[in-house]
C-alpha cells in the first residue's frame, strides 16, 4: 500500500488511531481485515478530495468535431451537455463542429482552426486517413490532447480512444443473425456510411468473420453498400438496387444507419426483412424498435462515453489521474428492454 500520505492525515480521515494506521501500512499482523478495509476507504476518499481541490476553479473549453448524421450528432450533444454539469467542480464548456457528410479536406480545415484558436481538448469522430492523423498531430504538437471518439484514428498522437470494441460489436451482430435466420440459407445485407471511418470497417470485419464460424454452419452471402454517409435519400436507393439485384436477401446488419429508408426500401420492393440489426438507440431506431421494423438494436451509452472522453482530456491536462480507456460495454437492445 502506498504513502501517498502522512499516516495523521489518514488516522483522522479514518478515525483510528495512528498506530493502527501504521501498522495496516506496513502490513504487520494482528489487524482485522475490516480495519485494513477502512484505512483503504479513507485513503480513497483522501485522493477524491485532493482531486477535487485540483479541480475547485478549473476551467476547460472543449471542442467536439464529427463528421456524421444529424440525428447521431443530436444525441452526442445531448449526451455531453447532461455529463458536463457532472464534472464539477471544474467548469467545462463545449465547442461543436458538427457535419453530415464525410469530408477530408472541411475536417482538415476544423482541425487547422482549432489549432490556431487553441483549446483544452479535442473530441473527433473523423475518417481513419493519413492527413487526418497529420493533422491531429498537429493539434497534439500544439499542446492540445486529443481523444478519438466512436471511430479511431490509431496512427495518429491522439490521448485516448473512447467507444465500443467493434470487432466483437460486428461478431454480435453476427451471432443474432444467425440466431434467427437459422437454416435459411437468405444472404445478408451490410450497410455503411463510409468505408474510411475505422469503427465501421472493424464492424463488417468482426461480423463477416463470426457469420463464417455461426453454430448453423449455412454458408451465407453477404453483400455490402458503402459510401452512403448513413442518409436517408442515399440509403433508400441503394438498398433497392441491392434487393433487386439479390432477391435472397432477407437480413440486414445497419452499421452506418439510415434505417428508415432501409425499411422503406423493403416496402418498395414488397419484401419482408426477417432479421434487422442496427447500432444506437436514436429516435428513428426507438421508433422502429416499437414497431417491429428492426429486431435488435446494439446499444452503447454515450453518456457514459462523453464523461470519459472527458476525464481523459482533463488527465491530460493534470486534473485528474487513473482515468483509463476502456471499451464500452455493448447491450442487446430488443422491443421489450428499450430503456428510456
Amino acid at each position: 500500500m502506498g504513502h501517498r500520505y502522512k499516516v495523521r492525515e489518514i488516522a483522522q480521515q479514518s478515525g483510528l488511531s495512528e498506530a493502527t494506521v501504521d501498522r495496516v501500512l506496513h502490513e504487520r499482523p494482528g489487524v482485522r481485515e475490516d480495519t485494513r478495509a477502512e484505512v483503504r476507504q479513507a485513503i480513497a476518499d483522501l485522493d477524491k478530495q485532493r482531486t477535487q481541490l485540483r479541480l475547485s476553479g478549473r476551467k476547460f473549453f472543449v471542442d467536439v468535431v464529427m463528421q456524421a448524421p444529424e440525428r447521431f450528432c443530436s444525441q452526442v450533444r445531448s449526451a455531453l451537455e447532461a455529463e458536463l454539469p457532472m464534472l464539477s467542480p471544474a467548469v467545462v464548456r463545449s465547442r461543436f463542429h458538427f457535419r453530415e457528410t464525410e469530408s477530408v479536406p472541411a475536417m482538415l480545415e476544423t482541425l487547422d482552426g482549432i489549432r490556431a484558436r487553441g483549446s483544452h481538448g479535442l473530441i473527433v469522430k473523423a475518417p481513419d486517413d493519413p492527413q487526418v492523423s497529420d493533422a491531429l498531430d498537429a493539434v497534439v504538437a500544439a499542446g492540445i490532447p486529443v481523444v478519438t471518439y466512436v471511430s479511431d484514428v490509431p496512427s495518429s498522437a491522439r490521448t485516448a480512444y473512447v467507444g465500443i470494441d467493434d470487432g466483437a460489436a460486428g461478431a454480435t451482430a453476427a451471432y443474432l443473425v444467425d440466431q434467427w435466420l437459422g437454416e435459411s440459407m437468405s444472404s445478408v445485407l451490410v450497410t455503411l456510411s463510409h468505408d474510411t471511418f475505422r469503427n465501421e470497417g472493424e464492424r463488417e470485419i468482426g461480423f463477416r468473420r463470426a457469420l463464417r464460424r455461426t453454430a448453423s454452419g449455412v454458408p451465407r452471402a453477404v453483400f455490402d453498400i458503402a459510401r452512403s454517409s448513413g442518409l436517408d435519400d442515399t440509403v433508400e436507393d441503394l438498398v433497392v438496387e441491392a434487393l433487386t439485384q439479390h432477391p435472397d436477401i432477407e437480413a440486414v446488419y445497419s452499421i452506418g444507419g439510415g434505417n428508415v429508408a432501409t425499411v422503406r426500401a423493403f416496402e418498395r420492393v414488397g419484401r419482408r426483412c426477417r432479421v434487422f440489426i442496427a447500432h444506437d438507440l436514436d429516435a428513428d431506431n426507438r421508433r422502429l424498435l416499437a414497431e417491429r421494423s428492426i429486431s435488435a438494436v446494439l446499444h452503447h451509452d454515450l453518456r457514459a462515453d462523453a464523461r470519459s472522453a472527458c476525464r481523459l482530456l482533463m488527465q491530460a491536462a493534470g486534473a485528474l489521474d487513473g482515468v483509463r480507456d476502456e471499451p464500452s460495454p455493448v447491450h442487446v437492445v430488443t422491443p421489450h428492454n428499450t430503456p428510456r
